[in-house]
């Protein structure tokens, strides 16, 4: 599923909208009725870890500047501006899901769970699936075909089409409503407010270090694909117990995690590509060969994991 890094850039694709009205719906959505969302106005957009939360309310309520300057600010902060929009498209008819799309969204989002619903709120929670994604004024197009051998472009699960001529497409995933955003900044590798101290102590936990980056308790927003390329950077073995390792190799490895996602942030905000070192490769940079493997804990989801044996001995 997308991870940190790309997640935040969904994000500043809808924060051009916020304060807009929407004026036409479509999408194929089991989840949500999404002709609830007809002539709401979007008053805000934010994101924690893997997570997109958007703000709705009524378009004839009051709507001050405040979450318009969060917006902003928030874009500021971040030091980038939304990429360039493509063409704009029409939304065509809901249309049923795809059984493969299901499957894989179901499969990948198990290791997040889900918040229980808990009534009607005003913020839809937008969690990810294995391909999710959101496009600005512009659909997404099949760049190959699939098994079946047919050239079908993506099913949007939600369109929304805004009194201004733009348009959000949300692609593979689960859309829900919730009273505000359940998230600890603290716990977000991209946020400012994220504690390092606390990460550390998480760290330090005799478990292998691989099934602790991925606790989204103390590192949300890190996937696997960060962290079997911090793992790396920082020379660990994946199974190493945390406990086993000195407090200047757990310091290396959270500078590694923080370093790593920024860069990724912003080269996607630059439209580059993320260059992995050893995510899905057969050698290292250095021209070792790499290992494969799939870890998780016991009971829990399990991930492939790479890793070159020489660059990360096995600690006894």
């Amino acid at each position: 599923m997308p991870e940190g890094p790309s997640v935040r850039k969904f994000q500043l694709l809808t924060s051009p909208f916020v304060g807009q009205v929407v004026a036409k719906v479509g999408g194929s959505s089991r989840k949500l009725n999404v002709n609830d969302l007809n002539a709401l106005r979007l008053q805000d957009s934010q994101v924690h870890g893997k997570n997109l939360y958007l703000a709705f309310g009524a378009a004839e309520g009051p709507f001050g500047s405040t979450a318009e300057e969060t917006a902003l600010q928030r874009e500021a902060d971040c030091g980038a501006h939304c990429p360039a929009q493509g063409q704009q498209g029409q939304a065509g008819a809901p249309h049923p899901h795809s059984q493969d799309e299901e499957l894989q969204e179901a499969h990948h989002s198990r290791s997040e769970a889900p918040e229980a619903a808990e009534g009607r709120g005003n913020w839809l929670r937008v969690h990810f699936g294995m391909f999710g994604s959101v496009r600005a004024n512009e659909f997404s197009r099949a760049s190959r075909a699939n098994k079946r051998g047919d050239w079908k472009d993506p099913v949007p699960r939600l369109v929304l089409h805004f009194e201004s001529g733009g348009f959000l497409v949300f692609y593979n995933c689960r859309l829900l409503w919730c009273s505000s955003p359940r998230a600890d900044p603290a716990s977000d590798i991209l946020s400012v407010e994220f504690h390092r101290g606390r990460a550390l102590r998480a760290l330090c936990a005799p478990d292998p270090i691989c099934y602790t980056l991925l606790e989204q308790r103390y590192f949300s927003g890190l996937g696997n694909i960060i962290k079997n390329e911090i793992l790396y950077l920082a020379r660990i073995h994946p199974l190493t117990p945390g406990s086993l390792l000195a407090l200047s190799d757990l310091e290396r490895l959270l500078d590694c995690a923080v370093q790593f996602s920024s860069e990724w942030l912003h080269n996607k905000l630059r439209g580059q590509g993320l260059h992995p070192q050893v995510y899905q490769k057969q050698q290292c940079p250095l021209g070792h060969p790499l290992m494969k493997g799939t870890f998780g804990p016991l009971g829990g989801f399990k991930r492939l994991t790479w890793w070159c044996p020489q660059c990360q001995p096995a600690v006894l």
